[in-house]
């Protein structure tokens, strides 16, 4: 109880932090464009200029409203690419200020430990003006590197891995599925695109295809031709889904049921489904978006009324959006989750050998591989991957981390 507590107040003061980053960020710059825009000789336009200030203050104060609680903004068309810019320039101007203030205290610091301090130092103003330029480089860098990540956000990257299954039969050694997550169609991500991501899923020729939520981002997105597009993936054994948590936002989630169904697929809803391969079964599990509510034993309180679904007398796939009942999964014995949500963080840097992401303050299983031991539902062990998903939700940018489709062989646990 106490650890939760500590995570809860870690999380709200890292939100707090940032928020007040972001603050201090938009007084750095604005100050900046006041200052550069004073320099116009022509008063017309110093005074047109700086007017825009204001109302680009105020997109930015309403672009920080939590859209899901207000429900006040269109998500899609112009308004919403204002937002979308909005929301990519406060994030990319708290970086740029961070980088900034960095050199600058490493500049102050390198000076107050020099020999004899900076008045003795014939070279200072010229060591001031390469900190001045240093500084300018280092602010710019995030706003660059979001520009890449905009420009790259569409380039799909196939993931080949094999994934070891405790209690395989090994007439299913080898058996392949193809996995697409994420998707979030909508005007940063066209059915078009959706379209191009089957086409390089079907050339995987697998065995199974699954999709594991969040095929739209808000309720207006194009979900009849997001899964429309999907209805075109191809599979022996058929194409399966689950709901993300923005089919719930949108309210849509028996809706694309209905949809999933009338395109010649099938999406679970906390139901089962067996397949068949050269002779040996494997029962399907699907679940909606699992929340665990801010309890602090939600790792045993996820998947709620999921323990009749599982089968002991074959393998077992989840299909969960949210990788974190990943822990009730192995508890209850089912040897392979199928998981997104977290677009592998989505924007990924490597400090120090150290991979940091938005993702971590949510789950510590942001891509790729885990496993977890079945917790006395028998020998063996759990397996988890979570895929990095098509599309993109707050900013349409990628950073190291380039969507993702996954072709998961399975393989007999040694």
């Amino acid at each position: 109880m106490l650890k939760h507590i500590y995570v809860k107040v870690f999380h709200y003061s890292t939100y707090l932090s940032a928020m007040y980053i972001m603050y201090l960020a938009q007084v750095f710059w604005f100050a900046k464009a006041w200052r550069l825009l004073g320099g116009i000789r022509l008063p017309f336009f110093r005074k047109l200029l700086r007017s825009l200030l204001l109302p680009a203050a105020l997109v930015l104060l309403a672009t920080g409203i939590d859209p899901l609680r207000m429900s006040m903004f269109p998500h899609q068309g112009p308004v919403y690419w204002v937002l979308t810019a909005a929301r990519t320039w406060l994030f990319a101007s708290s970086l740029g200020l961070i980088a900034i203030a960095a050199v600058r205290a490493a500049g102050w610091i390198m000076i107050k430990a020099a020999p004899g301090g900076k008045t003795s130092r014939p070279n200072a103003e010229s060591r001031r003006d390469f900190l001045r330029y240093l500084a300018f480089a280092a602010g710019s860098v995030p706003f660059i590197a979001l520009a890449y990540g905009y420009a790259s956000r569409l380039n799909y990257r196939v993931r080949r891995v094999d994934i070891p299954v405790s209690s395989l039969p090994e007439r299913l050694d080898g058996l392949k599925i193809v996995q697409l997550s994420d998707i979030h169609c909508g005007d940063f991500l066209p059915p078009g695109e959706v379209r191009r991501a089957v086409e390089k899923a079907n050339a995987l020729n697998a065995d199974l295809a699954v999709v594991t939520g969040d095929f739209i981002s808000w309720k207006g997105d194009p979900l009849e031709d997001c899964i429309r597009e999907l209805g075109r993936l191809r599979a022996p054994l058929g194409v399966w889904g689950c709901n993300g948590n923005h089919e719930g936002y949108a309210r849509v989630e028996r809706k694309a049921q209905e949809l999933f169904h009338r395109y010649g697929m099938r999406l679970l809803r906390r139901q089962r489904a067996v397949v068949e391969h050269c002779g040996e079964k494997i029962n399907l599990i699907g679940v909606d978006y699992q929340m665990h509510g801010g309890s602090s034993n939600w790792k045993t309180q996820m998947l709620h009324g999921v323990e009749p679904l599982v089968r002991r007398d074959m393998p077992n796939i989840l299909l969960s959006h949210n990788p974190n009942t990943f822990y009730r999964a192995a508890g209850l014995g089912i040897e392979l989750s199928l998981a997104g949500h977290t677009h592998g963080g989505q924007i990924r840097l490597d400090i120090d050998g150290k991979d940091l992401s938005p993702a971590f303050f949510y789950t510590e299983f942001v891509a790729g591989t885990y496993r977890l031991p079945f917790a006395g539902a028998g020998p063996g062990s759990a397996t988890l991957y979570v895929n990095r998903g098509l599309g993109t939700i707050w900013i349409p940018a990628r950073i190291e981390v380039p969507p993702e489709i996954t072709l998961i062989t399975l393989r007999r646990a040694v």
